[in-house]
This record gives C-alpha cells, structure tokens and sequence, in this order.
C-alpha cells in the first residue's frame, strides 16, 4: 500500500539567520569575548597560559583576531550543517561551544594568584 504525502511528516528546516540562530552566535561571541578578558585577568594575576603559545596571548591584536576566528568558523561549521540538513546538529555545536568556552571562563577566573607576597 503506497504512503501517501499527507501522512510524511514534514523536515523540520528553518532560515540559517533564524532568532535561535542569532540567540546562539551572540552567546558564542560572547563567551569568546570572556575568554579573551579572562585570559588576560589570569595571565595579570601570574598564572601561565597552557594551551596557546605567549606569542599569541601576549598580542591583543592577535589574541582577539583569534577569538574573533573561533567565533566565526563556530557559525561557517553551523552554516555547513544547516545547507546539509542536519539542523539539530546545527543548534548543539553552537550550545557545545558556548558550554565549552563558558566553563572555560569560569576557570580562568576562578585560579588562584600565583603572585608572592611582597617582603618587607
């Protein structure tokens, strides 16, 4: 007996620059921009960046071009997903990245100072 189109269910698509979307590159433009101050509150307070060479940390321009490139290929990864129909997908690698980098933060600034105490 042949299925008729009636009783397919419909794919679920949305416009890419859909309000979620949108909800969701802010928030990973956000917690990248955290990162950023993060970083450099941690790095002020005496602690040592682990995962990025100090060339990269130490330059502003350069540290901020780089949140500003993870940022960006976060959303190019999210459009690749989108255009390939795997829209669920699309929304977890936003959220993933968001919690990633969020906890992240979190860390940063919740290391303790490694300055020594001034000696009298």
């Amino acid at each position: 007996m042949p299925v008729s189109s009636a009783t397919e269910p419909a794919p679920v698509t949305h416009r890419f620059w859909d309000r979620t979307n949108i909800f969701l590159f802010s928030g990973i433009a956000v917690t990248r921009g955290f990162d950023y101050a993060s970083t450099r509150n941690f790095q002020a307070r005496g602690r040592q960046e682990i995962l990025l060479p100090d060339e990269v940390i130490n330059n502003s321009a350069g540290f901020a071009s780089l949140e500003a490139a993870a940022t960006m290929t976060s959303i190019g990864i999210s459009y690749i997903l989108h255009r390939t129909g795997h829209h669920t997908l699309e929304r977890w690698m936003s959220i993933g990245h968001i919690g990633v980098t969020a906890f992240g933060d979190i860390r940063n600034y919740s290391l303790k100072t490694r300055r020594r105490a001034p000696s009298n």
